[in-house]
């Protein structure tokens, strides 16, 4: 079969010569780093012979050596040439592997926290070993990240045994694990495991209610295996621990007919311009007699408490078409100042399925999402961070804007003679499909192994049916077994081996030429299809080629393929119709290949934008995870809370006094009624302040009296129990709040982001609008956790509040873009049959009162 030659390939120099001038005086920037880390492989190679005189016993004492020096205050840098040799010499002496001059630069690379970009074959994983046993010495947990557990496990086993004579641990960290044996793998100094597994374990461990429940350590030092596929392909997928939220929508039904019987002064007191309502003492023992309880400040009703505090917020505060309109049986916020609809936001803290209960509509479920974070963020963390992969170059501007690190290209150990052919272009896909087939055909008789990438598993199936006709056998790869996958791939380059597989398919695992292979030429890769990523299509063809093995590439494209249709394939198709050019006769043309790779660029581009959009509001939330999840370890590590918890109660004490005596209006007309009604609602008892205490005193004379009030019943609460008993106490309640606070922020915060693109109808930018707002509603929920910490410390029966209890029961999940399905809730109260007196206090049948159907 013929094929036409479009144009000839021509050497970008010839083109743009004033680029090759250019490139001739400046350098290259890559070739000027990897010459320096050569002048510093020769350092280490002039260690060799010292080393290898060395006994197994003298080598694996260096270990406490390089120990004691860091003790001694040495740096990384200052052993690194020692250290590196010491490594390449257990190597050898375990494994027969000595470490090539260009591993050591690429472990080097790796140390300074940047990405080795290497081909494949040239033994990333013994690479690896280097900057991980050279950073292992500082004794704070080196973190080995792979794609898949197979993998983690499988390099742990074989480099382990390097690390085990060198007198390090190491240990895998798998799903499944118990939080003792997970506690353990990562007490080693080295840990393998994957992104994902990593990832819950750092929300797992910011959702524990004892720091020895913790399993991580704080994060050192990270090497990413395959780092494209982790850190860029992986990076919009959030992982999210979902659970059971511990609210029934029933509940707020019940609440929201409650609420309706308790009338304002009596019962509870309205405070307009903090936006907020309190219970009076009358208005507890209500809540009390009608529900049949004894405290309503016990751990045990802090959900009954919730809800009625909540529903007399919805009833007495917000004001249908005011506040909120009803739209189509939703709940629609009203912008209090522009007086726009506020489509995607909704109240957080329970007060949206408050007013929606209020107003008869559907209650719906509370969020399920408990803690969560991009893979991109949780990356950020480490001290440094270091990575590998055949194929990275092309998303270096993403690796350096993102995580800041730069890729360097290590040359191989031998040189390249892969021969890469020009793509063959089909007019369609069935000519397309036919040219696969015979070119499979040719190579399979001369003995010659090929690999077929797909992009999909249909296609793989499809072209496994037509080679089936031809009487070709093959294997097909798929990733349901990581262990099959593995040993199909690494079986791939035997004489006659026919293998299907999609483009991603055995990433870590080398195909090695069987005997009399090379003499054929060597490994023949197919392309069915150029994938929307250059990186892809470049990780397919380095299946073949490694280590100065031949090989050979090519793809072959129709103009009916996906990234073909999207990007003008038309004037292509327009002019091989002109030249009455056959299905099967193909176009080899260089000006073609490049105008694909033109498109991939865009395409990359685009999906660049889009991971950077996805960070950047999930940067919002960082920000606020991070000042929760550090505030809650300052809590989990404290041995008292005694000014923490003074320190909240007196900032919500502020907050109170700049609501209700604010300087800019004179102090006769301070509301000083509504300032103490407010606390006697929250955290004061009637009677233990009164209006003349603080009559005539300025802003400053008040807030100290406050405190002096404050800081004396804090010390009487104190000495009613045992002390190790009252800090556990302070303890439960902080934890409590700021759990439950937290997940309902992380509720409004990702309804308030699915519908933060409809701002740009009216001319705003979403981002900048979710990074204000999203700052506003952070400050209401630490506002809210201020008030309900001192309400709680202040009012509850202390002996029934000594046991901490989780918000939810968690289970990991990684989110897709199919939406999750609904989880069914627990009922929390208790279940009362149709003739039971209701437990609303009406006095009514349950049938005839909160269990009439609505």
């Amino acid at each position: 079969m013929q094929s036409i030659v479009m144009d000839s390939e021509e050497v970008e120099g010839d083109r743009y010569p004033m680029l090759g001038i250019l490139k001739k005086i400046i350098g290259d920037s890559n070739e000027r780093d990897v010459k320096k880390l050569y002048k510093r492989v020769e350092k280490i190679n002039a260690l060799e012979p010292a080393i290898q005189a060395l006994s197994d016993e003298e080598l694996r004492g260096k270990t406490d050596e390089f120990k004691q020096r860091l003790a001694n205050g040495e740096t990384l840098d200052d052993i690194l040439y020692e250290a590196f040799a010491v490594c390449r010499e257990a190597g050898r002496r375990v494994h027969s592997m000595r470490h090539y001059d260009v591993q050591l630069i690429g472990g080097m690379v790796l140390h300074e926290g940047k990405i080795a970009e290497m081909r494949t074959g040239e033994g990333k994983t013994l690479v690896a070993t280097l900057p991980v046993y050279l950073n292992a010495l500082a004794g704070r947990g080196v973190h080995v990240i792979t794609v898949n557990e197979y993998l983690a496990a499988r390099d742990a086993e074989e480099m382990g045994q390097i690390y085990n004579f060198l007198g390090l641990t190491w240990a895998v960290n798998l799903n499944g694990m118990s939080p003792d044996e997970k506690r353990a793998a990562y007490a080693a100094d080295i840990t393998y495991g994957t992104n994902n597994e990593f990832g819950f374990d750092y929300l797992r461990d910011n959702m524990v209610l004892y720091k020895e429940q913790m399993v991580q350590r704080p994060l050192y030092y990270c090497m990413v295996d395959e780092v494209d596929s982790i850190l860029v392909d992986e990076a919009r997928t959030p992982l999210i621990i979902s659970g059971e939220a511990e609210k029934s929508t029933e509940l707020y039904k019940v609440a929201a007919r409650f609420a309706q019987r308790l009338q304002e002064e009596k019962h509870y007191t309205i405070d307009i311009k903090a936006n907020s309502v309190a219970m009076t003492e009358a208005g507890v023992a209500e809540v009390e007699r009608a529900f049949n309880i004894d405290n309503l400040y016990d751990n045990d009703h802090i959900l009954l408490n919730h809800h009625v505090n909540v529903a007399l917020k919805a009833r007495a505060l917000m004001k249908r078409d005011i506040d909120y309109v009803v739209d189509n049986g939703e709940i629609v916020i009203v912008d209090e100042f522009t007086g726009r609809l506020m489509q995607g936001r909704r109240y957080s803290d329970g007060l949206h399925q408050a007013i929606e209960a209020k107003e008869g509509l559907v209650v719906q479920n509370e969020s399920m999402t408990l803690a969560t974070i991009t893979l991109q963020n949780y990356f950020r963390m480490y001290e440094k961070l270091g990575g590998m992969t055949g194929t990275a170059k092309t998303e270096e501007e993403e690796f350096q804007k993102i995580y800041g690190l730069y890729v360097v290209v290590v040359p191989t150990n031998k040189p390249v003679i892969r021969e890469d052919k020009p793509d063959a272009i089909y007019k369609s896909e069935q000519g397309k499909y036919r040219a696969v087939v015979e070119d499979v055909e040719k190579h399979y008789k001369l003995g010659r192994p090929v690999l077929v990438g797909t992009t999909s598993i249909e296609k793989s199936e499809l072209i496994a049916s037509l080679l089936k006709r031809k009487g070709i056998p093959h294997e097909v790869l798929n990733a349901k077994q990581h262990a099959r996958e593995a040993e199909i791939v690494s079986m791939a380059g035997r004489k006659g081996a026919i293998t299907i597989a999609t483009n991603m398919a055995g990433r870590g695992t080398d195909i090695k030429l069987g005997e009399g292979v090379a003499e054929i030429g060597g490994l023949h890769i197919i392309g069915t299809e150029r994938h929307e990523s250059r990186r892809i299509d470049n990780q397919l063809r380095g299946r073949a080629g490694r280590q100065g093995d031949p090989g050979s590439s090519q793809f072959f494209i129709s103009l009916q393929d996906e990234l073909m249709r999207k990007f003008g394939a038309e004037n292509i198709m327009g002019m091989m119709d002109r030249l009455g050019m056959e299905e099967d006769m193909p176009i080899e043309s260089r000006m073609v290949s490049r105008a694909i790779e033109a498109s991939q660029k865009r395409v990359e581009g685009a999906n660049f934008d889009m991971r950077r959009n996805v960070l950047q509001y999930d940067d919002v939330m960082n920000q606020q995870r991070t000042v929760i999840y550090k505030q809650r370890l300052d809590v989990l590590e404290a041995e008292t809370l005694r000014d923490v918890v003074i320190g909240m109660i007196m900032s919500h004490v502020e907050r109170l006094v700049d609501i209700h005596c604010p300087d800019e209006v004179v102090e006769e007309e301070w509301e000083l009624d509504a300032l103490l009604a407010h606390c006697n609602g929250s955290f004061l008892h009637e009677g233990q302040l009164d209006k003349k205490d603080i009559w005539g005193k300025d802003r400053e004379e008040i807030i100290a009296l406050f405190r002096e009030l404050v800081e004396r019943l804090y010390t009487e609460r104190e000495s009613l129990m045992d002390e190790a008993e009252f800090r556990e106490f302070e303890k439960v309640v902080v934890l409590r709040a700021v759990d439950s606070k937290w997940m309902d922020h992380i509720d409004a915060m990702d309804q308030f982001r699915q519908g933060i693109h409809l701002r740009a109808y009216g001319q705003t930018d979403p981002l900048r609008e979710y990074q204000m707002e999203g700052f506003e509603m952070f400050n209401e929920m630490i506002a809210t956790i201020e008030e309900e910490v001192a309400t709680y410390i202040m009012k509850a029966t202390i002996g029934n509040n000594l046991e901490r209890q989780e918000v939810a029961k968690g289970q990991a999940i990684i989110s897709s873009d199919e939406p999750a399905p609904k989880k069914p809730q627990r009922r929390q109260e208790p279940k009362v049959g149709r003739n039971d007196p209701c437990y609303c206090g009406s006095g009514k049948k349950h049938k005839n009162c909160c269990g009439q159907e609505d």
